[in-house]
């Protein structure tokens, strides 16, 4: 075990006295200097090397157990397809795929002709486009519809400002560079001389969707929709399923808008679907000259409606909301409106014909996950989809409708062996403190022995209504290899069981996702899967706030924490609305700057706020410097403070990227370097 009695001093954030008041109440900010007073440039020489010295402690503290983390690294390693590809997929005239090399940090995006044998055509290496920098992400790829050109936008610094550049297809050669703040989706027009993209401001919100003309001067490329009434609001773009269409939306967490240019003429006025209106959403697809628009104007788990482009207002409702059946998603296929839904919380997929006859896909297991995978063209023969369960590894399925017949495309190969029987899966249904019964997926190694002693690894996410799915993990492999059992907390602020499900943990209701999964944890005490102390837990983002939540409120249940990127100064960060996505946040967790009550609300559980002087399991914290989601001093703040106050021995780490943003180092190896880190750090210190 990591034993801190054995390491150098740790760093100590030096205290400035800061307080502010608001509504009447004072907060005390010791630590707001690490906040750089020049973000988004991070230049403050005292601020870096303070990070650096975290850094260098966080080094120190795993160097006795870099063995055990580079053991783990070499099984993950050992259980990944080293030179994986995707199954290809027609597209027009063209099978498209990727693929890795042996030995690649990132993919090869390829193609050839359809039916043909010939080499592989490369669309776009990413190995070579990464070359001499530290990060590289691929934002965007879209093809041309006459397959000469690709738009693609890359982040070489994590910072989510994306570089847009075309490429032709015949020479390898980039030939425009269209603009530097891209984020989202390209849209390509049907003639294939423009493309549609969006572009964030300087607090990187995408507030304007573009229309770039091929050879034009991108300086004054026409703007398709500009957001100017809510701050809130963010722009993205996609185009409907039958490509006559450009969608142009607008939405905040609540409330969405839809605007549509047609694909062949996209400076065309736009149609406006309907004017937003507070706390309804829609989408909408496109097919047979119908509208099909998927909305919960009426029922909370979603209806299905349909209109005619000439009166896009007049919504006549296809399929009614259900208490029972919660409508996620829909894409309008030439033979099927196929709807992705849930069903009790589980995932199903039904096919609907414009004739009104329908039914759902079967699935082999009583628990999974699966939704519709890569489907580009609108006149199919099949669907393709993607499912898995947490002993199934990801499969690639293609179904076809007429003889309702599920074809294995591909099943995740785990090359240094797996094999299914020797493990385990339940789903508990365990009581919360309100009388909710909070679903809850287990898996473990058969011979797990129920006797209270674990260890148990749990994770939740629990906001923004994303269900995290009972998948499989090949890298959780080693836990549960190990003895251990892995669990997912289905918990309220996610939408497993329903969009209520979601509404539940949010906003003025945030606390039931707080406690839904420490009596998640309780549930699996009673089970005897463990005792208390013998749970890690781990969880991102928001759900990194959720890690600092439960660690306040209930240290002794947890043999460690792990919260990356953790969303934990709450209280200042929806106060200041210089930042990126706090607007847009105030659906989600409440306005403090306005409403007296969502400040007390938050300040009640804030992770930063409610530190307290008790004891603290071990804890690995880690951010990104160029994360512009939950910037860097959130949880360098919380991290000094948590040292400063805490009253027990136990390990605190912080690992701060200095070259990375919300989503960690990038490159596959990296990324399972860090998971092993983070692995190797909860096996220490449950022992």
């Amino acid at each position: 075990m990591i034993d801190p009695a054995k390491l150098p001093a740790p760093p100590v954030a030096a205290r400035h006295a800061h307080s502010y008041e608001r509504h009447g109440r004072t907060v005390s900010d010791d630590y707001a200097w690490l906040k750089d007073a020049g973000y988004p440039d991070i230049s403050d020489e005292t601020i870096l090397a303070y990070l650096r010295e975290e850094n260098a402690y966080f080094e120190a503290a795993m160097a006795p157990v870099r063995p055990l983390v580079d053991m783990l690294f070499a099984e993950m390693k050992g259980r990944m397809k080293e030179d994986d590809a995707s199954v290809p997929r027609k597209d027009g005239d063209w099978d498209y795929w990727w693929a890795f090399e042996t030995g690649a940090q990132y993919r090869r995006w390829l193609r050839r002709p359809t039916g043909s044998a010939e080499e592989a055509h490369i669309i776009l290496d990413e190995v070579k486009e990464a070359e001499g920098h530290d990060y590289f992400r691929l934002g965007a790829l879209a093809i041309s519809p006459d397959g000469s050109l690709a738009a693609y936008a890359v982040d070489t610094s994590g910072a989510e400002r994306f570089t847009l550049k075309i490429r032709d297809l015949a020479t390898g050669e980039d030939i425009e560079t269209i603009s530097t703040v891209v984020n989202g989706a390209v849209v390509w027009s049907a003639g294939s001389d423009a493309v549609a993209y969006t572009e964030v401001n300087d607090n990187w919100r995408t507030f304007r969707a573009r229309l770039h003309k091929l050879g034009s001067d991108p300086e004054g490329d026409p703007t398709l929709y500009e957001e100017t009434q809510d701050i809130g609001f963010n722009v993205h773009l996609g185009r409907t399923q039958d490509r006559q269409w450009i969608v142009v939306g607008t939405n905040d967490h609540e409330t969405s808008e839809i605007r549509l240019v047609p694909a062949a003429d996209p400076l065309a006025e736009p149609l406006l679907i309907s004017p937003r209106r507070e706390k309804r959403q829609y989408s909408v697809d496109s097919a047979h000259g119908r509208l099909w628009i998927l909305t919960n104007d009426d029922h909370i788990n979603f209806r299905l409606a349909s209109a005619s482009p000439q009166t896009p207002e007049q919504w006549e409702t296809v399929i009614a909301g259900s208490d029972h059946v919660y409508l996620r998603g829909i894409s309008s296929f030439a033979r099927h409106i196929v709807i992705e839904e849930r069903v009790d919380g589980l995932d199903q997929i039904r096919l609907r014909t414009y004739a009104g006859d329908e039914h759902r896909v079967p699935f082999p297991e009583a628990s999974y996950t699966a939704g519709l995978g890569t489907n580009p063209e609108f006149d199919t023969p099949d669907y393709r989809i993607g499912y898995a369960s947490m002993v199934t590894p990801d499969t690639i399925y293609d179904y076809d409708a007429d003889t309702r017949q599920l074809t294995v495309r591909k099943v995740r190969e785990v090359p240094s062996g797996y094999d299914a029987g020797l493990y385990a899966t339940e789903r508990l249904m365990v009581p919360a403190r309100d009388g909710k019964s909070i679903p809850v997926s287990v898996v473990y190694r058969k011979g797990f022995e129920k006797n209270g002693r674990g260890p148990v690894f749990l994770y939740a996410y629990g906001a923004y209504g994303f269900a995290y799915p009972p998948g499989f993990s090949a890298d959780r492999l080693s836990l549960l290899d190990r003895g251990w059992a892995c669990a997912i907390a289905h918990i309220r602020g996610g939408d497993d069981l329903g969009y209520g499900w979601y509404l539940d943990g949010k906003a003025e209701k945030r606390w039931n996702t707080f406690h839904d999964f420490s009596d998640a944890a309780k549930g699996l005490i009673a089970a005897s899967f463990a005792s208390p102390g013998r749970i890690a837990i781990q969880g991102g983002s928001a759900g990194g706030e959720l890690m600092g939540v439960v660690a306040n409120t209930d240290p002794d249940l947890w043999g460690a924490v792990v919260a990356d990127v953790p969303f934990v100064d709450v209280l200042n960060t929806m106060q200041d609305e210089s930042l990126p996505l706090t607007p847009g946040e105030w659906p989600e967790w409440g306005n403090p700057i306005t409403d007296p009550a969502a400040f007390d609300l938050i300040r009640s559980y804030s992770p930063y706020d409610n530190v307290s002087a008790q004891a603290y399991p071990p804890m690995l914290i880690t951010g990104g410097l160029n994360d512009p989601r939950v910037t860097y001093w959130e949880p360098a703040k919380w991290a000094a403070r948590l040292r400063a106050t805490k009253i027990d021995a136990n390990p605190l780490l912080l690992k701060i990227n200095m070259g990375a943003g919300h989503g960690g180092k990038s490159g596959r190896y990296e990324a399972i370097t860090e998971k092993a880190e983070a692995y190797a750090f909860m096996i220490e210190a449950l022992g």
